[in-house]
């Protein structure tokens, strides 16, 4: 029989110290509004709804859920943290397919940092050449001004610039399936997303 893994301390922790900035009810109103939202501007367009892995998922399949017209749903796999709190390269884990040339697509992730992932991505897309590319992001980060980062159609909630987890973000990889979004403890690392 396999040895059993321990839970990572860090992460049991960052959740007993952990600081509730929205809670679940409050989450799901947000994605009400995403989909109310992005229903007035896609219904009739055919998109494809491409959530970015792994975070994204959480937020792309909530707001799927939501939309009451037809959609495709597809995924990319890209990081910079690889389970850990500090953002490093852009790995590509599966790329996005030349399917989605011609195509409407939106963007679901779960956070906006300072905006590595999300440019990458649609300089990825751009090339692949999508007809309409439009983008969700369920938690936006207030950072300081003086930063270009990329254009966000459909905003969820915003946040200060702390290291926030569940609703499909993870603290180590864990607490992604939490309904509500904490905050680390302040003295937790920040991420660079």
């Amino acid at each position: 029989m396999p040895k059993r893994r321990a839970v990572d301390r860090g992460a049991l922790e960052a959740r007993r110290t952990a600081r509730r900035l929205y809670s679940a009810r409050e989450i799901a109103r947000a994605l009400h509004r995403m989909a109310a939202a992005i229903t007035a501007d896609l219904a009739g367009a055919d998109p494809v709804v491409l959530a970015v892995m792994q975070g994204g998922a959480f937020a792309a399949v909530e707001i799927s859920k939501r939309l009451r017209f037809p959609h495709e749903f597809d995924f990319v796999h890209v990081t910079r943290y690889a389970g850990g709190t500090r953002g490093g390269e852009i790995e590509w884990r599966v790329r996005p397919s030349v399917a989605l040339k011609g195509r409407t697509v939106l963007v679901v992730d779960d956070v906006l940092d300072r905006g590595h992932t999300l440019r990458a991505l649609g300089a990825e897309l751009k090339r692949i050449g999508v007809a309409r590319l439009r983008t969700a992001v369920l938690v936006v980060k207030k950072i300081g001004a003086g930063r270009a980062r990329p254009k966000v159609d459909y905003v969820g909630v915003e946040v200060d610039d702390v290291y926030v987890f569940g609703c499909g973000m993870d603290y180590r990889g864990y607490w992604r399936g939490l309904p509500a979004l904490y905050a680390a403890d302040t003295a937790q690392p920040k991420a660079d997303r």
